[in-house]
């Protein structure tokens, strides 16, 4: 099955040998956002929330440019540097995905790029 690029000026852009998404058949698969503001490529100001805003509003533009969206989403993994920031980052995450409840894993890591707390990956189907 031949695999199809999805990329954006909306989220930020790939620092490194990655894509910002990868089509395989109907699964849209995501590379893990960070708080990176995708205008300055800097991480976001604030603290948890914030960056966790930044990182949905992120997996939201790349998942438009496959068509998709958040209503999509079959599964995340969650990463965090500290579980003590979980609550706050359910919380946020809560309100953007509303009603729908993709799976999920969340993990504790020991760091992630250039001090961000969070990092988000997404897999999507229409």
């Amino acid at each position: 099955m031949p695999i199809e690029f999805v990329s954006t000026p909306d989220a930020p852009r790939a620092i490194g040998p990655y894509s910002q998404a990868a089509r395989v058949g109907s699964l849209l698969f995501t590379a893990g956002q960070v708080g990176f503001d995708p205008a300055t490529g800097e991480l976001v100001d604030g603290g948890i929330g914030e960056q966790t805003e930044r990182v949905l509003q992120n997996l939201q533009a790349i998942l438009r440019a496959g068509g998709l969206d958040l209503g999509n989403v079959v599964k995340t993994t969650v990463f965090l540097v500290d579980m003590a920031d979980f609550a706050a980052m359910n919380t946020v995450y809560a309100r953007a995905f509303g009603e729908h409840r993709p799976a999920r894993s969340t993990v504790a890591v020991a760091a992630l790029p250039r001090g961000a707390r969070v990092e988000i990956e997404a897999i999507a189907s229409p």
